[in-house]
């Protein structure tokens, strides 16, 4: 591959930003503006998409609490942009395991929080966007690395994803 279609990728990312759980609006959104706002954050990650159906899937099965007068709360679209992120490299028992497991170790807006930063961290210093990563430090948790290592997994997905299809490109 040649360098201009590496910097290309790369820049792509430049600016990718996940909202924070305050960025995140709190008036309640419906099934729709809910699928619309989590698909112009992921945008740039490729194939994280959610539809309606996928949501109301999410719903039925437990992964998140149904919705309340038909509007999703910030609590939901925090748990729905991780199932956005992850689906594509956890089945949907492992990604329910993980939520019960942050509600049992971390409240939701620290877990989310440090989920967002650690994955922005990851992808800039995989597209080298960056000279470091936020390293994982000995002493964290097992919970912490659970999380590190589905992060990791994600970010080379969507690396994974973003450079075979530059390939596919670059062919005549």
């Amino acid at each position: 591959m040649n360098q201009e279609t590496k910097q290309r990728i790369a820049e792509s990312f430049r600016g990718f930003h996940l909202p924070r759980y305050q960025e995140i609006p709190d008036v309640g959104l419906y099934l729709e503006q809910a699928t619309k706002y989590i698909g112009g954050c992921l945008a740039p990650l490729g194939d994280t998409a959610l539809t309606s159906s996928m949501i109301s899937n999410y719903v039925k099965k437990g992964l998140i609490p149904s919705p309340v007068k038909k509007q999703y709360s910030r609590d939901q679209i925090v748990y729905l942009i991780f199932i956005a992120i992850c689906k594509s490299v956890l089945s949907l028992d492992a990604l329910a395991a993980f939520l019960r497991l942050q509600q049992q170790t971390y409240p939701l807006q620290k877990a989310y929080d440090y989920f967002a930063q650690e994955f922005e961290s990851l992808l800039f210093f995989t597209f080298e966007l960056s000279d470091t990563a936020d390293m994982f430090p000995e002493t964290s948790s097992d919970e912490k690395r659970l999380l590190y290592t589905c992060i990791i997994a994600a970010v080379q997905k969507v690396y994974l994803e973003k450079y075979l299809e530059a390939l596919s490109e670059e062919k005549p």
